[in-house]
């Protein structure tokens, strides 16, 4: 076929890039192999898992309890299981154990040892814990956890285990590194095998390949210098940003790509370079806004590790959205024509950009705008009944249960919960700001008063303070006793801490509500906070869900302003809003079952504690809202542009479901690999995010994009073009820019 020529305005921003394509390429090419080399160093920076609710009561009491008690946030729990069966709590051994640890207690980072006190279950006498506590902070500690795991003796006839939360955190930094190699090795091939059965040669299946990774390259390589600087990023970002980056990265890549192979059918290089940038990179632009907004909501949740995956997802798709813009398009100017060389042969299939309205998709358009009600009945139910699990989600905090047992911090913790009373060691902690002296007898009578009324309240087990181990109202404390009670960090000076041990766990609603009670009814005469594990993790849970409203609220607001914008139209945008709900509750219901009720868990090694992780919600919300929305703008944005030169909904509905039904399955298949690699990594979290991002784009573009959408376009008629007259100014400034060549039937 003889091309067509068009002249293209020297402006337009094809035109532009196709002038400065060299340039562009090398400079992209400089940009990333500079900030490729400390990508691979960024992992190592980020020790902090990001639940620090800053500020809360539960944070002060700790910050409390360390400057004025000489308790230590930084410490480890030693595990030793018997080898050999023996009874490890006689004192014999315990006397040898501890002559074995000698050369750790000496160490300079350690401030003080001893065997846990928390009461021992029975028959678990082959299994004893020590706590370590350490000098420094958890950061300072993190830095150098290699040489104090290293410290810890092999301590004879036993096996060794070191757990606790510094140890957890550790492990979850080295499982980051690790699943980022994982999921790299499987989602990057598996994404250009897809490629190359889209597109049946070579260059143009590499070229979504290298934009994705070179966007994840650049954007880790930037995030090295944000947490070199100090900056406190979540261990779990490095996961997030390569996901990300791989997804939205070849996606963008692939509709670019697609778009400029079909332009060339009839006009030169410049000339088709420029269509693909006005018309596909256009919508590369309103995905990207719409990723970005999702992303951007997440800081409304005052927890760090949400404000950290918002700066790294923002950055990536931000990253993501300018080499799509830039770096593609001169590498399509650069290879032109080319894009059609080193041809595959995969069966049957054009390598020459034909074949994307294929019979298939026209008889798939037909049936369903033959059929449009009964089908968008059926698929609506089928996605309610989808979603009935999500209904009985119950969110959680778990903490060594974030890793596989086959990590040393996990099993240990496991071990821990075999041989010790737990609810006792995740107790209720009240840093206590007395107006006088512990040792002075008002203070004694205050506490133990106190203690009386806690002992009343439902819900409580026992009550322990320094002022338990006070006969009476003595007016004294004897020198012995004194250095005890120092010794075991209960009270110094004006401060003390009363321990709280519950009835049932540390997440139990009953603790729960007995934390609140505590902090309802504050008692006279002395400061509280009320900390430890069950108020530290309430007050997680708090955070989250005082964020969800706003979160939802500015995700769906900011969502429909970015599509009206997209596609001038009242109706369209609100329609794309609801369809991404209904595959998102499908979604949330899947992962109920796996995580919260064990479906399938085994499968996929994951621990079911019967909840689900409580950031997952909100995270899986923001993430797979903005990115389903790509798939909803490719095929809007087709349908529009048919629609200003046809004048006719259903054909125009029927082009935009073949012209990008393949492409969008294709782009699908792609982030569902490359999601989907994370589900078999060791992290819980994003082993649910993989879950959920996966289900949610295949839910969204096998049923949701290829049935349900183009139905309710039929079903709408005119409707769906519906603009106010108020608002007529703005479609009269969209008309000229989809030109009518670019709308082919």
């Amino acid at each position: 076929m003889k091309e067509r020529q068009y002249k293209t305005p020297k402006r337009q921003w094809g035109s532009i890039i196709y002038r400065c394509r060299w340039a562009v390429a090398i400079a992209w090419v400089f940009f990333i192999v500079v900030l490729g080399a400390f990508a691979v160093r960024t992992p190592s920076l980020l020790q902090d898992s990001g639940f620090t609710p800053t500020g809360s009561q539960s944070e002060r009491g700790i910050a409390f309890l360390e400057e004025n008690l000489d308790m230590s946030a930084a410490s480890l729990d030693i595990v030793l299981q018997s080898t050999e069966g023996k009874n490890l709590t006689a004192s014999e051994a315990q006397d040898r154990i501890w002559e074995e640890l000698a050369p750790l207690r000496d160490k300079p980072f350690v401030q003080d040892m001893y065997a846990s006190m928390v009461t021992r279950k029975a028959g678990e006498d082959g299994i004893i814990s020590y706590t370590v506590l350490l000098n420094e902070t958890a950061s300072e500690a993190l830095k150098h956890f290699d040489e104090i795991k290293a410290a810890v003796p092999e301590i004879a006839g036993t096996e060794t285990y070191i757990t606790g939360n510094l140890a957890v955190y550790h492990d979850m930094s080295a499982a980051v590194r690790h699943d980022i190699v994982r999921a790299e090795s499987f989602g990057i091939p598996a994404a250009l095998v897809i490629l190359l059965l889209l597109f049946r040669t070579l260059p143009a299946a590499l070229l979504p390949v290298v934009i994705g990774v070179g966007s994840v390259a650049a954007t880790m390589g930037g995030l090295y210098f944000v947490a070199a600087n100090g900056a406190a990023l979540s261990n779990f970002l490095p996961n997030m940003v390569t996901m990300l980056g791989l997804a939205v990265g070849i996606d963008y890549a692939l509709f670019m790509v697609s778009r400029f192979r079909e332009e060339l059918a009839e006009k030169d290089v410049p000339n088709a370079l420029a269509a693909a940038c006005r018309t596909s990179g256009r919508s590369v632009l309103y995905s990207g806004a719409a990723v970005m907004a999702g992303l951007l909501a997440l800081c409304l949740v005052d927890l760090p590790i949400f404000r950290s995956l918002a700066l790294g997802g923002m950055l990536v798709v931000l990253v993501s959205v300018l080499a799509a813009s830039t770096l593609l398009p001169a590498l399509l100017g650069i290879l032109g024509r080319r894009i059609f060389s080193l041809p595959i042969k995969l069966g049957r299939g054009h390598a020459d950009g034909a074949g994307y309205g294929s019979k298939a998709w026209v008889r798939l358009s037909e049936w369903i705008m033959s059929r449009p009600g009964v089908i968008a009945a059926v698929v609506t139910a089928a996605l309610l009944i989808a979603m009935l699990p999500s209904l009985q989600m119950k969110l959680g905090i778990p903490s060594a249960e974030v890793l596989p047992p086959s990590y040393e911090s996990r099993y240990g913790a496991e071990l821990m919960k075999k041989a010790y009373d737990m609810k006792e060691a995740n107790s209720i902690m009240i840093a206590a700001e007395l107006d006088r002296h512990y040792e002075d007898s008002r203070s004694v009578r205050l506490v133990k008063s106190y203690m009386t009324m806690l002992e009343e309240l439902p819900g409580v087990h026992r009550v322990e303070s320094y002022a338990g181990y006070i006969k009476g109202e003595a007016s004294g404390v004897s020198p012995e006793l004194k250095s005890e009670i120092e010794k075991r960090h209960a009270a110094k000076g004006r401060a003390a801490v009363i321990v709280v041990v519950p009835e049932e766990g540390e997440s139990s609603p009953n603790t729960v509500r007995l934390v609140r009670e505590i902090r309802q009814h504050p008692p006279e005469g002395m400061h509280i906070y009320v900390t430890g594990s069950p108020a530290y993790k309430l007050d997680i849970m708090d955070r989250i869900q005082s964020g969800i409203p706003y979160v939802l609220a500015v995700v769906l607001l900011l969502t429909y302003i970015i599509l009206f914008a997209a596609f001038r139209s009242v109706l369209l945008p609100l329609k794309a809003v609801a369809m991404n709900l209904l595959s998102l509750g499908a979604s949330f219901g899947l992962v109920t079952l796996v995580f919260q009720l064990g479906y399938g868990a085994e499968w996929l090694n994951v621990t079911y504690t019967g909840s689900v992780f409580a950031v997952l919600p909100i995270l899986i919300f923001c993430v797979v809202f903005g990115i389903s929305m790509d798939y909803e703008v490719m095929m809007l944005s087709r349908i529009v542009e048919a629609y200003k030169m046809e004048r006719n909904n259903e054909r125009s509905t029927a082009i935009g479901l073949q012209r990008t039904g393949g492409m969008i399955t294709g782009a699908a298949l792609i982030l569902a690999v490359v999601a989907g690699a994370f589900m078999f990594t060791d992290n819980e979290l994003m082993k649910a995010l993989g879950l959920g991002l996966t289900a949610s784009v295949l839910i969204d573009v096998t049923v949701v994009r290829i049935l349900l959408v183009p139905s309710l376009m039929k079903l709408l008629g005119k409707a769906n073009w519906w603009l106010p007259g108020w608002l007529s100014f703005l479609a009269k400034k969209g008309e000229g820019e989809a030109p009518g060549e670019n709308a082919r039937p």
